[in-house]
């Protein structure tokens, strides 16, 4: 089970700064099966980076999950909380460029919203 994940998120629809306002949330709206796959394997504790998608494509901050509500069969209920924002966002194209990322879902399926990462490519984001 991967320690670590990136959520996408539209930033018009719900941003790291909505995120820092509200300190908690539901994640919610995820439909793609190997996205809501990935939700299941949640833990509290688990941590995060929050993407922006859309124009902006960038990686900007932190979170971790508090909670994992799995009793709806079709989408678990996944608690999150804020971490901080990252020192230095990553774009897409820095994290394309990066060799770590080359057989990453996160470069190869452009459109997974959540998407598992390695202990090594967290501490890239976080570095």
């Amino acid at each position: 089970m991967p320690a670590c994940f990136l959520f996408k998120t539209e930033p018009d629809a719900y941003s790291f700064d909505d995120f820092l306002r509200d300190k908690e949330t539901n994640w919610d709206g995820v439909t793609n099966p190997t996205a809501v796959k990935n939700l299941r394997e949640m833990k509290p504790g688990t941590k995060w980076i929050f993407y922006h998608t859309g124009d902006e494509r960038t990686a900007v901050g932190t979170g971790s999950v508090v909670s994992v509500d799995a009793t709806d069969p079709k989408v678990p209920i996944v608690r999150v909380k804020v971490g901080k924002r990252l020192k230095t966002p990553k774009s897409l194209d820095q994290i394309k460029a990066a060799a770590i990322f080359s057989d990453s879902p996160l470069v190869k399926i452009g459109r997974l919203s959540v998407v598992p990462l390695t202990e090594e490519q967290w501490s890239w984001f976080v570095e």
